[in-house]
């Protein structure tokens, strides 16, 4: 198969350290914003200068920064969103995201000559809505994440030089593309102002009417997480979704850590770029396979769907928990490195636990994989052979002696050990 346009990578980023990171492991662009307006208010720890800082490193890189301001805006934010706007253009990204109508005239009032990209909360379900949003002006359309191929095929041929976007990676709302009430029923948190609480990984009971008692809800083997949505993962189906001409594959997961999008980014970054330029159906489906297997077994997740797009409604949900847990945890971050002699000592920023005697695998760009062992821990501050390091906040730096070089913002992973009963 030969494709005639590679897809855009494009990664979520929480904050400047996160940026970096998904740009460091093959994202071609990132999306981000301040918690005002982006839909993520809690575990965001972006400001507008550290947006203007990414924007600049990426742009060195060659790669591109979209801000999101894809918030449905209630009156009396409309006057901040002006001055919000103002300041986008002065700092330059290369798009803004939004839902909102009344937002984006606002935006194109203030800044004509910006890339507008609908976002998934606008609910782009079909190509008469395409063509409407086109005529507004937007240049990219991320579709509703309850399409199929089928349609999203059928969309990319009539949208003409307009830009298709889906998600292929990340979490799942049991609502329409996101636009959830139930947060801000039960506790005036509201998912379509960016404050969700994520009601919908609750374990819910049961209250008759007129009584005080309650009683869980439970299922045969299943457990009580009606609304628990698996995760999406759609590596092994790339070649499927690029035959369809996909302008660009988007990850979810702003709030998510930097291990996350190092494993996620490098993932799909190394399965795009051996689709596009590998022939053989065999050695991509193995590698692809491959992938899917590293992401399943090597990250936490909610257990993996493949949505809509391939018509999977019902493995949809997870009913059994909220966090699965991998075997394996993230242990570190690559700061620099230097050559010692015929190795190489790498500078690692730590994070939760790391012993010596413990099965470590490093990430870097691309999912580059390799494993270590015996490892040979000095502490950065004292010089002095270390057995164990513990994060506690990651204020711990030490030096690892490598046999190959890995640059900065390669992570670390370390097998858990098991206890003994």
């Amino acid at each position: 198969m030969i494709y005639k346009k590679k897809p855009e990578l494009l990664a979520p980023a929480g904050n400047l350290e996160k940026l970096k990171t998904a740009l460091a492991h093959g994202a071609d662009a990132v999306y981000c914003g301040i918690p005002d307006f982006s839909l993520r208010t809690r575990v965001n720890d972006f400001s507008l200068e550290d947006i203007a800082d990414g924007i600049k490193y990426a742009h060195k890189m060659g790669k591109k920064v979209y801000v999101t301001l894809n918030i449905l805006a209630h009156e009396d934010i409309l006057a901040d969103i002006k001055e919000h706007v103002k300041i986008l253009k002065e700092i330059g990204p290369d798009a803004i995201f939004i839902a909102d109508p009344g937002v984006a005239s606002i935006v194109k009032e203030i800044w004509p000559e910006v890339k507008l990209s609908l976002s998934t909360q606008a609910n782009c379900t079909n190509s008469a809505s395409a063509s409407f949003w086109a005529n507004q002006g937007f240049k990219r359309l991320i579709l509703s994440r309850e399409l199929s191929l089928k349609d999203i095929a059928l969309i990319k041929r009539s949208a003409g030089d307009t830009e298709i976007e889906v998600f292929v990676h990340g979490a799942l709302c049991s609502s329409y593309s996101g636009r959830c009430f139930l947060s801000d029923y039960f506790i005036g948190r509201s998912a379509n102002q960016g404050d969700c609480a994520q009601p919908c990984r609750w374990e819910y009971e049961i209250k008759p009417l007129g009584h005080k008692k309650s009683l869980t809800i439970e299922e045969d083997n299943h457990g009580s997480y009606l609304l628990n949505s698996k995760d999406l993962c759609l590596i092994e189906r790339l070649p499927e979704i690029m035959v369809a001409g996909i302008d660009a594959f988007k990850i979810e997961g702003r709030a998510k850590s930097v291990y996350y999008l190092a494993n996620v980014v490098g993932a799909y970054r190394r399965a795009i770029d051996l689709i596009f330029t590998n022939k053989n159906k065999e050695d991509i489906k193995k590698e692809l396979h491959y992938l899917r297997t590293e992401l399943e077994l090597k990250l936490n997740h909610r257990g993996y769907t493949e949505g809509f797009m391939f018509k999977g409604e019902d493995n949809l949900q997870n009913y059994e928990g909220n966090f699965p847990s991998s075997e394996w945890e993230f242990c570190g971050q690559v700061i620099s490195s230097r050559a010692l002699g015929d190795k190489f000592a790498l500078k690692i920023k730590v994070h939760n636990t790391l012993l010596a005697e413990d099965e470590v695998e490093i990430i870097g760009p691309g999912y580059k994989l390799a494993s270590l062992s015996k490892l040979e821990m000095k502490d950065e501050k004292t010089q002095e052979l270390i057995t164990e390091a513990h994060g506690g906040g990651g204020e711990q730096e030490l030096i690892i002696t490598c046999e190959q070089d890995w640059s900065p913002l390669s992570v670390l992973r370390r097998k858990i050990p098991k206890i003994a009963l």
